[in-house]
């Protein structure tokens, strides 16, 4: 009980502090649960994201999800997704009630400017942290740039291709490449 406890206090702080989505949040969840905690290691949770952007829902629940069942099988599972969520749904909920009465404001329409160009900080963070840890050689480079050329212009092409079948196809490509690589090692021993 007490490990369930912990799991659903933990991802409520985190919950708490989940402004601008998931990749945004990665430092947050990278010290709480990689560094302060040792619950899973930076290349779990690189993983954790991986799996996260490619199934339904918010990546940051999914994240809490992994980790919860990890710790402490399914009821961790729901108990840590549960923890995340509970704080956004009164954050959003008492938002909801209040914000049509303020919205016109102008103090309130700066704070969310405000508020959205430290999302793009915490974004951008993220995403420098994910790119030295993961576009480690020529290959993983060459990825990027195709999976980056295919989304940036998407709009250009005949057919928009789904961000779920580009996570598919970069993950068949290095596994391709991580197999072709072992079979060449193999030989020139």
């Amino acid at each position: 009980m007490k490990k369930l406890w912990e799991l659903y206090l933990t991802f409520a702080r985190i919950g708490l502090v989940t402004f601008g989505g998931g990749y945004a949040m990665l430092p947050i969840l990278e010290r709480e649960l990689v560094d302060k905690r040792h619950w899973t290691s930076m290349d779990d949770l690189r993983d954790y994201f991986s799996i996260g952007q490619c199934t339904p829902g918010v990546i940051a629940l999914n994240v809490s999800t992994f980790i919860g069942q990890k710790k402490a099988g399914v009821k961790g599972a729901l108990v840590a997704g549960l923890g995340f969520l509970t704080g956004p749904l009164v954050i959003i909920t008492l938002i909801a009630a209040f914000l049509q009465n303020f919205a016109q404001y102008p103090v309130v329409q700066h704070a969310f400017a405000g508020i959205r160009v430290c999302v793009c900080v915490l974004i951008v963070q993220a995403v420098l942290r994910l790119w030295k840890k993961s576009v480690v050689d020529g290959a993983a480079l060459a990825i990027y740039l195709i999976v980056f050329a295919l989304n940036a212009f998407s709009p250009l092409l005949p057919v928009k291709i789904p961000a779920a079948v580009l996570v598919i196809l970069a993950g068949c490509v290095g596994m391709f490449i991580s197999l072709h690589r072992s079979k060449a090692a193999k030989e020139g021993k």
